[in-house]
């Protein structure tokens, strides 16, 4: 499985924020939308970093932190790792293990065209799981494929 089938799945919707916009503001973002990050881009296309839940954990515990005050920039992560759509989902499952993150941004030509989770990718590999107990299964069995 690929990403692209993910996202032909889920939709490539992509909620954004710009890295001028309030924290507060992002956080209610996130909230509102149920989403675990916001991709940070001033214009819907270019990805100028991300900022997740574990930013804003993070920013509680520091207490000079002004919500209302600081804006998105002074937190997002702004070294962002992508993916392509013909990625495999095992390749960014690696992505994702080996760099600690759980959101992706995916990407053509350097143009934001949808995100995926590591809910999104583990809900792939259980999916591939199932067929391929199914196929077994059916093999075991004698059964036509």
């Amino acid at each position: 499985m690929i990403i692209a089938d993910i996202l032909r799945e889920k939709g490539a919707h992509v909620q954004t924020t710009t890295s001028s916009a309030l924290l507060i503001d992002a956080v209610k973002l996130l909230a509102s939308n149920k989403i675990g990050a916001l991709i940070v881009s001033e214009d819907g296309r270019s990805i100028d970093g991300i900022l997740s839940e574990r930013d804003v954990v993070r920013a509680l515990a520091d207490e000079s932190i002004e919500f209302d005050k600081h804006k998105v920039s002074d937190l997002m992560t702004r070294g962002v790792y992508s993916c392509a759509p013909d990625a495999t989902v095992s390749e960014v499952m690696t992505l994702m293990d080996g760099k600690r993150i759980r959101h992706v941004p995916v990407v053509v030509n350097k143009v934001l065209t949808g995100v995926v989770s590591i809910r999104d990718i583990v809900n792939a590999r259980l999916r591939e799981a199932e067929a391929e107990r199914g196929e077994m299964a059916k093999y075991i069995a004698g059964e036509p494929a």
